[in-house]
């Protein structure tokens, strides 16, 4: 099935997400028997992504995913949701949004022979590509290049 791209659909649908409160985190299709067009959403806001969000953009975002016709005619089912708690740091804003927060990292090689570890977010750069954490009393910077995964960590009380 031909489909438009990730980036013309999320253009299509950034004005959406703007009226809404949310910004669009990731855009999947999947392809097969019954296909789906998922859009994530994230937000600042306290509380996060709840069901009545999602449908407020669904709601929003059918005429708009209408017109531009994302299938070219072809049916498929749109599905809203929230990245979830455990959601990997994709943006600069994800970075920016958890410093001063623990973190999980997950490392291609070890460190200090660790590869999956918690630390606190420090800094981040951008430009550079760098995340700077501090675990066990110890600040030190990572490369993005170096992090499989980076992600708020869940504490549960």
């Amino acid at each position: 099935m031909k489909v438009k791209t990730v980036e013309e659909i999320e253009a299509a649908l950034a004005p959406v997400a703007a009226a809404v409160g949310v910004e669009i985190y990731e855009t999947v299709f999947k392809q097969g028997k019954n296909p789906s067009l998922t859009i994530y959403l994230d937000t600042d806001r306290e509380g996060g992504i709840d069901l009545d969000t999602c449908e407020k953009f669904h709601n929003a975002a059918d005429p708009v995913l209408d017109e531009l016709d994302p299938t070219y005619g072809q049916p498929y089912t749109l599905n809203v949701s929230s990245p979830g708690l455990d959601r990997p740091f994709r943006k600069d804003s994800d970075f920016r949004r958890n410093i001063g927060k623990k973190v999980e990292v997950k490392l291609y090689a070890p460190r200090k022979g660790e590869k999956f570890f918690e630390a606190l977010l420090v800094d981040f750069d951008a430009i550079g590509g760098n995340v700077t954490l501090e675990k066990d009393g110890e600040t030190f910077k990572l490369n993005l290049t170096q992090i499989v995964k980076i992600s708020q960590a869940i504490e549960f009380d």
